[in-house]
């Protein structure tokens, strides 16, 4: 075990993959020597080469292109996009090409070997295009992944999880904990499962759901619940798409309350998609609302970063409105 931040089980967990596999690629904006905007691909290319680790020009539908056409003559690729923000022009590319290369040849193609990372996420006053979450975009389309660490041990096990699945999948990472969170990482290869959640934290009186970096926002808020003698249930989801319904119905079953939070704004966010699919598995077993603390109907603000982002007093108010109702 060594003890690392987010930043660096993330570069491990790269070198890991390019270490047992010559298949594996990593390219993207600056990711060669300079190692990316974050420092992510450090030293990747000085030991792989620079025909396994390279730059490529700023254009995210070529990369995410040019990445579908690796991927399908047999490569493992793992594409960067600097910003979760700056994914958009590969919209295209992810959801009409990635996500439908295996479906519309009848399997007997595909570019399951994909997978893109991307830094989400505010908390770095980055303004309004440095601090999106679109993970709910992504949750629309089958054929795709979607995968959220919280901390490096689950960063480096999720990745390798991800870069060896047979789907393409997106990594959404949570900037602001890249060089924030610490904590043990196994040196050795290991994978944690796609599609499940966990449950980090046993309780009785209701279940507060997140993912990425809004679970240490969840942790904040249940210990301060719990000096009020509220028993809560905490899961990370984890994986976006495929979600684990099972474990949050369970946990939902249990408890009767649910609250569920997330950094992008309210209207068409993934806590709208668990919310019902949670009253219509659990409605006998309600004993309140289920309630979504998210981000506001904005653009995301500069000066006003703090308002926009639910903390943890917000989810705090929530989980005490949700007993008490």
């Amino acid at each position: 075990m060594t003890k690392m931040n987010m930043l660096q089980a993330i570069n491990n967990a790269l070198d890991t993959a390019m270490a047992e596999d010559e298949r594996v690629l990593c390219f993207g904006e600056d990711v060669g020597v300079f190692g990316g905007v974050f420092r992510a691909t450090s030293n990747l290319q000085q030991k792989y080469g620079k025909a396994r680790c390279f730059n490529t020009p700023l254009v995210e539908q070529g990369i995410i292109g040019f990445a579908n056409g690796l991927a399908a003559q047999g490569s493992v690729p793992v594409a960067e996009i600097q910003f979760a923000d700056y994914i958009f022009p590969a919209f295209d590319q992810i959801v009409n090409e990635s996500a439908k290369f295996r479906y519309r040849s009848g399997n007997l193609f595909n570019v399951g070997g994909l997978t893109i990372r991307a830094p989400y996420g505010g908390g770095i006053a980055g303004g309004l295009y440095h601090s999106q979450s679109p993970e709910a975009y992504f949750a629309h389309t089958p054929g795709l992944k979607i995968v959220v660490p919280r901390n490096p041990h689950q960063a480096k096990g999720l990745l390798l999880a991800a870069i060896h699945d047979p789907n393409p999948t997106l990594f959404f990472e949570p900037k602001r904990l890249y060089r924030a969170s610490v904590g043990e990482v196994p040196d050795e290869d290991y994978r944690l499962p796609l599609g499940e959640a966990e449950v980090t934290k046993e309780g009785t009186d209701v279940t507060v759901l997140g993912w990425g970096a809004q679970m240490e926002v969840i942790d904040q808020a249940v210990e301060r619940a719990e000096k009020d003698g509220i028993s809560c249930e905490v899961i990370d989801l984890r994986t976006i798409l495929p979600w684990d319904v099972e474990t949050v119905a369970n946990s939902v079953f249990k408890t009767g309350r649910l609250v569920v939070t997330h950094e992008a704004p309210l209207t068409g966010g993934f806590a709208g998609e668990i919310a019902a699919t949670i009253q219509e598995r659990c409605f006998l077993y309600l004993e309140s609302p289920i309630a979504r603390v998210t981000g506001m109907d904005t653009p995301f603000p500069l000066v006003l970063e703090k308002e926009h982002l639910p903390n943890h007093l917000k989810v705090y108010e929530a989980i005490r409105a949700s007993v008490e109702f």
